[in-house]
């Protein structure tokens, strides 16, 4: 078990500190970035947007990103196990020809 340790990571120009294991800490620095982005982005030039409706607002929107992520996954996996059905089929019959 890795030990934790302390990283600091800035988004939208607030700090904040969060324990992370070595092996951890280059994932947490590139989903701090992209947080960072995505909030920037909605944020906008409204500097007066509210921190927590813009956090929100980044969260919806890469949630949403994940979800379809996981829908086009789920769906290569059904083709992929749809297509090794046929080879399998495919080969079976190969081997295991029927009598005539």
């Amino acid at each position: 078990m890795s030990a934790s340790e302390p990283v600091n990571v800035r988004v939208l120009d607030r700090e904040y500190t969060v324990g992370v294991t070595a092996d951890e800490k280059e994932n947490l620095l590139s989903a701090a970035k992209l947080l960072d982005n995505k909030m920037r982005e909605i944020r906008g030039s409204n500097r007066m947007a509210a921190v927590d409706r813009v956090a929100v607002l980044a969260a919806l929107n890469l949630a949403h990103e994940l979800q379809q992520l996981r829908n086009e996954n789920d769906q290569r996996d059904r083709e992929l196990t749809r297509t090794l059905g046929d080879l399998q089929r495919k080969l079976d019959g190969l081997l295991d020809p029927a009598p005539r």
